[in-house]
């Protein structure tokens, strides 16, 4: 019976990749539906899979990190988009930050070369409800999918908007303004500082909180999500806002000789060769003509060239906790399982773990096996039982962070607790291994 089983995974991008790929790595014939060759999204740029629309960067390596907590748990249950970001990775101190092409390619080719996956290049507008599917559209779902879905499990729908940062060209940058390092030399050199002295800092975000932006439909408000906030919405809550945020000073000022700088912006390399740069931190609503007039008052960037600008797109989501149980099935629909964004998990190693974790309990599921949970005190097991749990009259995305992850003792140490954290974190990562009776981990 398990030979004749398929399953449809809906969207290719992280969540929807990572689920293919386990699935059809266990046996698992997969049908996988990606629309981008017919019609992309507004954030979308790639015919790839898996395209990473935002930052290049899956945040920190740092083992005593919430992020990192979480990539040393996929990596102890195999995760497959994680190997492949380990392959593809270009230097970023303790960030793990990916030469996004390389990235995307090597994921496309992997899942279209699969012998279990089928790529159905298909405009996906209603769901058959009674088979095993994997919802993981992201959060810039079709409009007709998305009311299917809407009508089927009952709940309007929650949304916030979500910003690019710009992409200028390495050579444009003036190096008599900018220099290479790491904040307190961790690593090595491997963002370009732009600094700026007091005068030019609020002459900048003068002109920023000013600066006109690309407006949206009247009907909506704008909620943006605080861990992508556009920098002018940042810089508007205070003149020192953007110092003790992307533009902070800190652990850099040695290496300036002329002045201390008062703030310094960050560039990150967005490929390996180091041809092109993001903005860290500077994702933006701005017309492309205000990016280019208020970026370049930033001295580093006086004759920058811009290769993409920032934009703003709204990110759809599920009201998880009505509608989703901790296995991330649908309660309506127990055939139906929902990963990455659009359950409402914030950020790129999220989504990847939220695809994962739905792979494994779809293939439990479709062995007529018991579902599993992960306990909170795992990242992955926190961040799962947050979306199912939460208020849900006030549900937001939430990302990787210590916040709601379960701790059962007491410490005066950061440190000790962190590492009491993580110690917990992989010991119950080998118990939920064990669980799975060695069939497919």
């Amino acid at each position: 019976m398990l030979k004749n089983k398929i399953v449809n995974v809906i969207g290719a991008g992280l969540a929807g990749c990572e689920s293919a790929y386990f699935l059809a790595s266990h046996g698992i014939k997969v049908n996988l539906f990606e629309m981008k060759n017919i019609k992309k999204t507004s954030a979308q740029h790639s015919n790839l899979f898996a395209e990473l629309v935002c930052s290049n960067s899956l945040k920190s390596t740092e083992p005593l990190s919430a992020s990192g907590m979480l990539k040393m748990e996929l990596e102890k249950l195999g995760c497959f988009l994680l190997d492949c970001a380990n392959k593809c990775k270009v230097e970023s101190g303790t960030a793990l930050s990916v030469d996004r092409e390389k990235f995307s390619t090597l994921v496309t080719n992997t899942i279209k070369n699969h012998k279990n996956i089928k790529v159905i290049d298909k405009v996906v507008t209603t769901i058959d409800w009674s088979k095993p599917t994997i919802i993981a559209t992201g959060p810039l779902c079709d409009d007709e999918l998305f009311k299917d879905i809407m009508d089927k499990i009952g709940d309007e729908n929650c949304y916030f908007y979500d910003a690019i940062a710009p992409i200028i060209s390495t050579e444009s940058v003036d190096m008599s303004r900018a220099f290479w390092a790491n904040r307190y030399d961790k690593g090595g050199n491997d963002y370009l500082n732009c600094w700026l002295n007091k005068k030019e800092y609020e002459n900048f975000v003068n002109e920023l909180v000013n600066a006109k932006c690309v407006e949206l439909h009247t009907f909506e408000k704008l909620k943006v999500f605080e861990g992508c906030m556009p920098i002018e919405v940042l810089a508007k809550r205070g003149d020192k806002s953007l110092r003790y945020g992307p533009m902070k000073p800190v652990g850099l000022s040695k290496h300036v000789k002329e002045e201390k700088p008062y703030a310094i912006l960050q560039l990150r390399k967005e490929n390996k060769d180091g041809t092109s740069l993001n903005l860290v931190g500077f994702q933006t609503n701005l017309l492309f003509k205000e990016q280019k007039r208020v970026f370049s008052m930033i001295p580093a960037l006086k004759n920058a060239e811009f290769l993409r600008y920032g934009t703003m797109h709204r990110n759809s989501y599920i009201n998880a906790p009505k509608c989703l149980n901790s296995h991330s099935q649908l309660k309506k629909y127990p055939n139906i399982f929902v990963a990455g964004q659009i359950s409402g998990v914030e950020g790129y190693v999220e989504s990847i773990a939220s695809g994962l974790f739905c792979a494994i309990n779809m293939l439990l599921y479709i062995r007529d096996k018991e579902l599993l949970c992960l306990p909170t005190n795992t990242c992955l097991g926190a961040i799962i039982n947050y979306i199912a749990n939460a208020d849900d009259n006030n549900f937001q995305p939430m990302n990787a962070n210590y916040g709601i992850i379960s701790c059962d003792k007491n410490f005066f140490d950061k440190q000790s607790k962190k590492q009491y954290m993580l110690d917990c974190s992989m010991n119950e990562i080998e118990l939920f291994k064990e669980k799975l009776n060695g069939e497919f981990v």
